[in-house]
């Protein structure tokens, strides 16, 4: 999609505090130990709103439940809403109550949880932190059973409990028996035992824009608890946009930004934790290094802040011969680049824009040496990586017209078609999904890698899922991120996987096809 750029001020991202916490009831007739650590991390930050992450790690005896606590120290700072945790606020003071499927923690395990917040003036990072009401002393402390005097109010929980009952956390679906490994048969994406297999799921941005933006690596939470939400939508696949420039580690990539190889071990375990979950990742390169000012120009900067019309020779090969070498597992999907469209830079010219499409070199009206599709996929294919590999066309990938002439060459036959499809598109009406996309999927696979509407409602989506539905072609949602569904097509208001008005239809529709 040609999506928005967030626009961010300079802040501190990725800000850690550790503290120790002791704190645990103590049993009558046994020594018990109390202490726990707690990193409170300031993950991304934009003007007037902020994403943390606080990761408790219980050093004591075990805890069926915990409350935290501690003070925004500026005023103006807040929980708009939180994941994993009960959150409370009163005045600056903090309070987050264990859910029902957290509260149970041994000796060295530990939990995460995390809230969107807003700020105003500044927003410094907490210092002090409690656990059931005692304060944090950097210490494990040892207590032995006692008929003394009673502890100090000072190491007395005389906070009460809330009464409310803990929110349960998303029912999940049965995943699928593991990822399953992919590759092309005819028109169709098959398992290793040759049956059909769609990609269903969602779009999870922030992988391409937190980094150079220089506020972390993601956008909201990458864990278990979101991906259990993903799965109660039934959702097996999850594409992931990837900036170039962060994971090949240039110097553009300013402080605070996650970037090299911190930015590649990031990725490979958002990876590994869908896999693990029976869901296939498609990565993709969505922003990358070349400066474009000509038509349709998203931004004017020579850096990978914005889309650009094609990828670029200089850092495009690197990364994906890097993104194939870390990735040779069949059940990993890749998807070359987001939405080129050289063909507005050429002026108008159709086959300009097919040929530098293809062949990359120097393309009328771009600036920058291109990397054509040739010679990318020919840099995953160099490394024996023989995943499957999806390419969209023209006009932000969601001109098909030419693909099946112009289509790179694939030693492997793992070459597969992908277009994007928004109700504002120019193709976006059934008689031209059957004119200009009907031909494609009838000989290579397609997925509908975008889907979306702008209207905060789903009657566009649902049409669409319908026809794709009736021609075998999958289809993903943008996006997975709990933005403003007025401002572009959020599918979630919250991480716990509460569907948009929009999301909706994804949402019920994935449920009936999906599993």
């Amino acid at each position: 999609m040609k999506h928005r750029i967030a626009l961010l001020s300079a802040g501190t991202a990725g800000l850690m505090v550790a503290a120790a916490l002791t704190a645990v009831s103590l049993p009558a007739s046994a020594a018990t130990t109390a202490g726990c650590t707690v990193n409170y991390a300031v993950q991304s930050q934009w003007p007037g709103g902020f994403t943390s992450n606080v990761t408790i790690t219980n050093l004591g005896s075990a805890l069926t439940n915990w409350t935290l606590k501690f003070t925004f120290p500026a005023a103006g700072q807040s929980v708009t809403q939180g994941w994993n945790a009960t959150f409370t606020q009163s005045g600056s003071a903090v309070t987050a109550t264990s859910m029902s499927y957290n509260g149970s923690l041994g000796t060295g395990a530990n939990t995460q949880i995390g809230f969107n917040g807003a700020w105003s003036g500044s927003n410094p990072v907490p210092t002090s932190f409690t656990i059931n009401g005692v304060a944090c002393t950097g210490a494990v402390v040892t207590s032995f059973p006692s008929s003394g005097p009673t502890p100090s109010p000072s190491r007395t929980n005389t906070t009460p409990t809330p009464s409310r009952t803990p929110t349960p956390p998303p029912t999940t679906a049965a995943p699928p028996s593991g990822a399953p490994a992919l590759h092309v048969s005819g028109n169709k994406l098959v398992t290793s035992t040759g049956a059909a297999y769609r990609l269903l799921g969602v779009n999870r941005s922030g992988g391409e824009f937190s980094c150079i933006q220089g506020f972390g690596m993601w956008d909201g939470p990458m864990d278990q608890a979101s991906i259990t939400a993903m799965r109660s939508w039934k959702v097996r696949a999850v594409r992931v946009p990837l900036n170039e420039e962060c994971w090949v580690g240039t110097s553009d990539v300013p402080a605070g930004g996650t970037t090299g190889s911190a930015y590649q071990q990031a990725v490979k375990d958002y990876v590994n934790l869908l896999l693990t979950n029976g869901i296939t990742p498609i990565l993709e390169m969505h922003w990358n290094y070349g400066q474009y000012t000509g038509p349709s120009a998203g931004c004017s900067d020579v850096k990978a802040t914005c889309q650009k019309p094609m990828p670029d020779a200089q850092y495009a090969p690197s990364f994906w011969t890097g993104v194939a070498n870390a990735f040779k597992d069949n059940r990993v999907v890749f998807d070359l680049f987001n939405e080129p469209y050289p063909e507005r830079a050429s002026g108008s010219s159709e086959t300009a824009g097919w040929l530098c499409w293809r062949d990359g070199g120097t393309c009328p009206g771009i600036t920058y040496q291109v990397a054509g599709f040739q010679t990318l996929l020919n840099a995953v294919r160099a490394t024996g990586n023989t995943n499957v590999v999806l390419l969209g066309g023209l006009a932000y990938s969601n001109d098909l017209t030419q693909w099946l002439q112009y289509k790179p060459t694939d030693p492997t036959g793992n070459l597969a078609a992908f277009a994007h499809i928004y109700n504002f598109n120019t193709c976006s009406s059934t008689s031209c999904f059957d004119s200009q996309l009907a031909p494609v999927a009838a000989q290579v696979p397609l997925t509908l890698s975008e889907i979306g509407e702008n209207d905060c409602s789903h009657g566009f989506v649902d049409s669409l899922m319908n026809w794709a539905d009736s021609r075998g072609v999958g289809y993903l949602g943008w996006t997975w991120n709990n933005w403003d569904c007025s401002s572009g097509p959020s599918l979630i208001s919250d991480y716990n996987g509460t569907p948009t008005a929009y999301g909706q239809g994804l949402h019920d529709h994935l449920a009936a096809v999906s599993n």
